[in-house]
């Protein structure tokens, strides 16, 4: 199944993909997608349903982030090997992980403000697992037990930020806007194998991304079990898990965005996304 979440910002309603593409309201039947309406059980109960009994949502609606209350927004550099490659750096033995704050998360369609002072916005087209109940300390074997599903996640960067000020990456990743996830967050079951997905990132109608997730490095179950060692993982928390070759710092000589630009990402299965990129004022 396919879940979304529909409305103006910040009163967003819960709502479903049906078979014909059209948004159906879910209010009568769960509060939101968030929480224990992510429990890999409790979405399989809403598959249930008879789609096309729910009210439909006029076509144009615009779409939020397709998850709510997200504690975590954890995200995976370097776990794609020709991306490795191209940035220059060595395969990290371990999983590379940083935060992104998750006031950064937007709706899939949203302009995405370029921060005051940037000259080095990036792109990249993710990978994100989304959990479905609390996962502490689990194995692989048991990890995907605790995925409620994957979405497309659009983790811009200000490499400047990132990589050329003092301090961790995560002031280059936690810009407002940031962070837009979704149009609609697939259950697992929709997507047997999410190591084996075509992904892809334009700008400006120009391909700069076209990889698949069998270069990622660590997979979903590997870092759901790794990052559980570290910390709890909880309803709503979202891992990203890296991007393919084709980011704007791998160019040369690199290139960045710019007012005006429009990227185009997506995920085989998850659907695409568009933002323009617009002034922060």
């Amino acid at each position: 199944m396919k879940f979304v979440r529909y409305g103006e910002a910040g009163q967003e309603k819960p709502g479903l993909i049906d078979a014909e593409g059209r948004i159906r309201d879910l209010s009568a039947h769960v509060p939101d997608i968030a929480g224990a309406t992510l429990d890999p059980a409790a979405l399989a109960a809403l598959s249930g349903l008879d789609a096309g009994a729910l009210p439909l949502v006029a076509e144009g609606t615009r779409l939020g982030p397709c998850v709510a209350g997200v504690g975590k927004f954890i995200c995976i550099g370097l776990n794609f090997s020709d991306h490795a490659a191209e940035s220059g750096m060595a395969m990290p033995p371990e999983p590379v992980v940083f935060m992104k704050a998750t006031s950064a998360i937007a709706g899939p369609y949203d302009d995405v403000p370029i921060p005051r002072g940037s000259t080095k916005t990036d792109w990249e087209v993710e990978l994100a697992v989304v959990i479905g109940k609390r996962a502490k300390y689990v194995s692989q074997d048991e990890a995907m037990d605790y995925v409620a599903g994957y979405c497309v996640c659009h983790d811009v960067s200000e490499r400047e930020f990132q990589l050329e000020r003092v301090g961790q990456w995560t002031k280059g990743k936690s810009c407002d806007g940031f962070g837009p996830i979704g149009p609609w967050l697939a259950t697992k079951e929709a997507i047997p194998d999410p190591h084996n997905l075509g992904m892809w990132l334009k700008v400006n109608g120009a391909i700069m991304q076209n990889g698949s997730t069998r270069t990622m490095v660590y997979g979903v179950a590997y870092l759901v079990s790794y990052l559980s060692q570290f910390m709890s993982l909880h309803p709503g928390d979202i891992i990203s898990t890296g991007t393919p070759p084709g980011v704007g710092l791998g160019f040369k000589p690199p290139r960045y965005l710019k007012a005006g630009d429009v990227v185009e990402l997506g995920i085989e299965g998850l659907g695409s996304q568009k933002q323009t990129f617009v002034p922060d004022l």
